[in-house]
């Protein structure tokens, strides 16, 4: 198992990680409001987001019909492999603290959720499994309209909050957001290649 950590890394790591440490620091305690205090860590939960889900599984199966329903099974796969890789892939490979369970930063953390989880802070699955999503519909319903933009919004609000709440560093939502992208572009190739382009008529 690797531990990204600054003070157990090369010279040519540590750079990265004191820049990932300082834009921590401006999210978690400097750039902050009491509506972000209130919405992001509602914002973080699955709950908040079940209209959301509803609405993609109607549109979907009123749209498009069977392959409708391929779509959203295909968009859930899509979400558990993302979290496979994340949390049990990369987590098992690459051990980092939390920042609210960092030694050096602890005490300093502004923790706006009720618990720290103790697994690795590295890569952050809500950012792999919301940036999968994303771009899976993204490039799977590319003929339905230029909604489809706000769906990076609605994964950078999700992502962002996890800094905001004090329980994954910036580099661990870049991380995820990567994973996530290349995940949800593979999705959407199997995908188009079995069911073809979903459009609108």
């Amino acid at each position: 198992m690797i531990l990204l950590h600054a003070a157990n890394h090369l010279d040519v790591l540590k750079p990265l990680l004191r820049f990932d440490h300082w834009l921590f620091h401006k999210i978690n305690q400097i750039w902050i409001n009491p509506f972000f205090d209130l919405v992001l860590p509602f914002a973080r939960q699955q709950e908040f987001w079940y209209f959301f889900y509803l609405f993609l599984l109607v549109f979907s199966l009123y749209n498009f019909g069977i392959k409708g329903c391929w779509w959203a099974v295909s968009l859930i796969m899509t979400v558990i492999i993302g979290d496979l890789f994340s949390s049990s892939l990369v987590k098992s490979l690459i051990w980092r603290f939390r920042p609210c369970r960092d030694p050096e930063l602890a005490d300093q953390v502004r923790v706006l959720v009720n618990y720290c989880p103790q697994s690795s802070s590295f890569t952050s699955s809500h950012a792999c499994n919301h940036f999968a999503a994303a771009w899976f519909i993204f490039i799977t319903l590319n003929q339905t309209g230029s909604w489809r933009w706000l769906l990076f919004a609605w994964a950078f609000v999700i992502s962002y909050a996890q800094v905001y709440v004090g329980v994954h560093f910036p580099l661990d939502i870049f991380g995820g957001a990567i994973l996530g992208t290349a995940i949800g572009y593979s999705m959407s190739f199997l995908f188009q290649k079995q069911f073809g382009t979903l459009s609108l008529k």
